[in-house]
């Protein structure tokens, strides 16, 4: 798209069409797309896709970072599993020591299910990165291998990503997040309509489940556990598109998880 010697880069198309170039470099790249007509039409492209996310997803990016994605909490994710460790040592000692009342009140700490805050948490992913124009996610889905390579290893355990590509689904990309029990995997697709579908994946010691769905005012999502990973398909609140998106992705990673039929 660019040529080499080019005075325009095309980080400099990007923040022109995002309103973020400096005034004295505009005309520069007026110019350039008034004589280079594959380039203009890419920026209209861009812009096109700007409007159309922002006039289906806009209102996301005006709420309020959800608490559990501040940047001080992300940085203490890693103390809190040390304390976590901690706490189940002295657990221990206070089994050994009788200490009944202590006991009653860890325990309650810990009784709500993964699967609240895994749910909780995609969502809030969901809404923080739909939005997204340039920067979606870190490695784009035309480097699959790569990405599934990569999260795969960082998450523990072999991670699936389904192709959706019959239901009109083209895989944007992946990025690595903090999860509630450690690394975790998100995968952005993208309908024709501009329409984004996330799924996030991670581990988790809850028991295997079928698809459950989850509504909230603008988005849904359907969740499930497949061996020791847990699923989260989030969406728009469209149940129907929903469910057929979910079941598309159920389906498949239930397929390759199955152990192979003996002869």
């Amino acid at each position: 798209m660019i040529e080499r010697d080019s005075p325009v880069t095309e980080d400099e198309l990007h923040a022109y069409v995002d309103g973020q170039l400096p005034a004295e470099r505009r005309g520069t790249v007026e110019a350039w797309l008034a004589t280079h007509p594959d380039d203009a039409a890419h920026v209209a492209a861009w812009r096109g896709q700007a409007q159309l996310i922002r006039a289906r997803f806009g209102a996301a990016a005006n709420e309020v970072l959800p608490r559990r994605l501040d940047v001080n909490r992300l940085a203490r994710a890693r103390r809190r599993r040390g304390l976590a460790i901690a706490a189940a040592a002295a657990l221990a000692a206070f089994i050994a020591g009788g200490a009944a009342g202590w006991f009653a009140r860890g325990a309650e700490a810990a009784s709500p299910s993964d699967l609240n805050r895994f749910t909780a948490e995609a969502l809030d992913a969901y809404r923080l990165y739909v939005v997204e124009v340039r920067h979606p996610v870190e490695v784009a889905g035309d480097q699959r291998p790569h990405l599934v390579q990569w999260l795969s290893k960082r998450v523990g355990s072999p991670v699936d990503v389904p192709q959706l590509e019959k239901l009109g689904l083209k895989l944007v990309g992946g990025r690595l997040l903090p999860g509630p029990t450690g690394a975790t995997a998100f995968f952005m697709y993208e309908a024709p309509s501009g329409e984004r579908f996330t799924l996030y994946c991670g581990h988790t010691t809850d028991p295997a489940t079928a698809l459950r769905y989850i509504a909230g005012d603008r988005n849904a999502a359907y969740y499930w556990v497949d061996g020791n990973l847990f699923y989260v398909l989030s969406g728009p609140a469209e149940r129907e598109k929903l469910h057929a998106i979910a079941q598309a992705a159920y389906d498949q990673i239930d397929a390759r998880s199955a152990p192979p039929q003996g002869g």
